[in-house]
């Protein structure tokens, strides 16, 4: 058969997702979903939902819930589009501000789909190596600016090791950038409080950030796709009226969003029992032996010493065959290391029981 890829195309690898149970036995603590259902009126908004609604389009771009999301974040409708998902996000930064054959930087290690999307859209990726506690080094800004990267993705907290980038940290990065700052903010709701971690004013102070936040963790809601991006005007009015697909986010994701982001106090106690369980779990894994750095986010990122019973590919396939999935990475830096969801008070006693079965 004739081959009608493009050249790019027919050379790159695709995105490989977590993998998925075919039984509800399993316990997945593998994709960083919210161990908790979201909100009772997510049930009460689908139930009001009428088939009939359907044959109409969809408000073109879902203004009550920009609204309520530009509420919260004390910025202007305007600044807010939403998208489906957050890969859409990402692919509606990389469509709008990135031109074929140039550039993107991240922070490596990072999330697996940026390079995709750059092969995709026919650009280079920049990798900068994080250092050895997950932050960024003193040249990174130098170092993206001398590659001529229109964009540089930044995920903050940190996946895999759920470090936390301070703002005044993102805000010099920012000045010293040429191009645009996307701050991934998939986890951002399972900070700690005392962090005092607050990054929608720099949409405000600086003209060339984007941020990405999602209602997949902090909303329960990953079934669903629904993701929102804050910046200036300038950069947020292009993917609203240009690039944006039409109609893209559906009328069933508009009301089950808005009746997810209105429960504001359901939500955040999901995220405080995940923060008490990341503690508790964090604290038990430690006790055999398993360190991993203090996390912001909905996940640990765990290191198999190299003197125990097993390696951390070794544990990783034990778990799958004992029922619980957790996340191994064959690459250099993180082959000695798995990571590890925050799930359930049963869901995380379960883990540690097999864990300490293998290693004690």
């Amino acid at each position: 058969m004739p081959d009608y890829e493009r050249d790019n195309i027919r050379r790159m690898v695709g995105y490989t997702w977590g993998e998925q149970p075919n039984d509800e036995a399993t316990i997945k603590l593998n994709t960083n979903e919210n161990p908790y259902p979201p909100t009772p009126d997510v049930d009460k908004a689908l139930a009001q939902l009428a088939g009939a609604n359907l044959r109409r389009y969809p408000q073109p771009t879902a203004d009550h819930l920009r609204d309520v999301i530009a509420s919260k974040h004390n910025v202007e409708r305007n600044q807010v589009v939403v998208t489906n998902g957050g890969d859409e996000a990402l692919r509606l930064a990389v469509t709008t501000y990135v031109d074929p054959q140039t550039s993107i930087a991240v922070a490596e290690p990072s999330y697996s789909l940026y390079p995709v999307l750059a092969e995709i859209h026919n650009a280079d990726m920049v990798h900068i190596a994080l250092d050895e506690n997950w932050a960024l080094p003193v040249d990174f800004a130098a170092t993206v600016n001398a590659a001529g990267a229109n964009l540089t993705c930044l995920v903050n907290p940190h996946a895999p090791s759920g470090t936390l980038t301070p703002r005044a940290q993102l805000s010099d990065l920012a000045e010293a950038l040429n191009g645009v700052l996307l701050i991934d903010e998939a986890y951002v709701d399972f900070i700690e409080p005392d962090a005092a971690y607050e990054s929608a004013s720099l949409t405000q102070s600086n003209d060339n950030v984007l941020i990405l936040r999602t209602f997949s963790k902090g909303y329960s809601l990953a079934g669903m796709r629904l993701a929102y991006l804050l910046g200036s005007k300038g950069l947020i009015d292009p993917i609203v009226n240009k690039t944006r697909d039409s109609y893209n986010i559906d009328h069933i994701s508009q009301a089950v969003g808005l009746a997810a982001f209105n429960d504001q106090p359901y939500a955040e106690e999901t995220w405080r029992q995940v923060r008490s369980q990341r503690q508790i779990l964090r604290k038990a894994l430690g006790q055999l032996g398993l360190s991993s750095p203090v996390s912001h986010a909905n996940f640990l990122l765990v290191e198999v010493p190299s003197g125990a019973r097993f390696n951390a590919i070794e544990i990783y396939h034990t778990l799958k065959e004992r029922g619980i999935l957790v996340r191994h990475f064959a690459t250099p830096r993180l082959q000695d290391k798995i990571r590890i969801s925050i799930g359930t008070s049963e869901d995380n006693n379960r883990l540690i029981a097999i864990l300490t079965e293998l290693l004690s």
